[in-house]
């Protein structure tokens, strides 16, 4: 029996854990998407430490941790042009809605935050489309 959903619920066991230290330590949601955005414009240069922390661990972190687990199969595509496009995607996504996966659906539905339900409705709903359109009409990815 593959054991992936294990690692899922982990993985988010541990996002929610992170959320709720982030909300409790700062008083603050921990949308990725605007702790990014903060600093691309400026707008949380008075947190500008904190958010490079948060920023440092999120990419360090599995760094640290590969040599515990080895490589791990993401079944990612190796077209350059798909992998841009989708980052791309979701970028502008993530600024349209006021938020990404982290700040809507993690803490936003926890919260039980209407406009999080609201917008995790909406990117699963495009995430669907997304995946029929481009696996399945396309065939790109």
């Amino acid at each position: 029996m593959e054991q992936d959903w294990i690692w899922g619920l982990i993985g988010g066991l541990l996002i929610g854990t992170g959320g709720a230290v982030y909300l409790l330590a700062n008083g603050r949601i921990m949308g990725a998407s605007g702790i990014i955005g903060g600093l691309v414009d400026g707008s949380g240069h008075d947190t500008k430490w904190e958010r490079l922390a948060f920023l440092a661990g999120v990419v360090l972190l599995p760094i640290v941790l590969y040599p515990l687990y080895g490589a791990v199969d993401t079944h990612i595509t190796e077209n350059w042009v798909v992998l841009v496009a989708a980052g791309l995607l979701v970028g502008i996504g993530t600024r349209l809605a006021n938020g990404c996966t982290s700040g809507h659906g993690v803490c936003g539905m926890s919260r039980l935050s209407l406009r999080g339900f609201a917008a995790t409705a909406m990117y699963i709903t495009a995430g669907g489309i997304g995946v029929v359109l481009f696996r399945h009409l396309l065939g790109v990815i």
